[in-house]
């Protein structure tokens, strides 16, 4: 007599527990889990892409940062800066002008319309 309510309970726990189990998976296959599923993993994955991207970013700018160092080493940017002014400059009293920049350019007429 034991044994078969040994056997009747450990038959009804097993249905019990199938029973559960069905339920279970029956109720994340419907459209609304398996959208909400969806979603949480979109916005999972989306998380992680974010923090590489800024990561990617971070390293990206301190190595610009590096680089643009070692520019400025190289081309003397980065070295100390005389305190001294350079010496102004003198212009001449009296101007040449027989330099070319002093021509007089009214009397040549430039016009591209005279020749036609």
């Amino acid at each position: 007599m034991f044994r078969r309510t040994f056997w009747f309970t450990t038959g009804v726990a097993a249905g019990v527990w199938a029973t559960t189990k069905v339920n279970r998976k029956l109720k994340q296959l419907t459209p609304e889990s398996l959208a909400a599923t969806a979603t949480n993993k979109a916005i999972e994955a989306g998380h992680r892409l974010k923090d590489r991207a800024v990561g990617f970013a971070l390293d990206v700018r301190d190595n610009m940062a590096q680089r643009e160092e070692e520019l400025g080493d190289a081309l003397g940017l980065n070295a100390p800066v005389d305190q001294e002014l350079p010496a102004p400059r003198r212009y001449a009293a009296i101007e040449n002008r027989s330099n070319p920049k002093y021509v007089d350019r009214t009397t040549y007429s430039y016009n591209r319309n005279e020749d036609h």
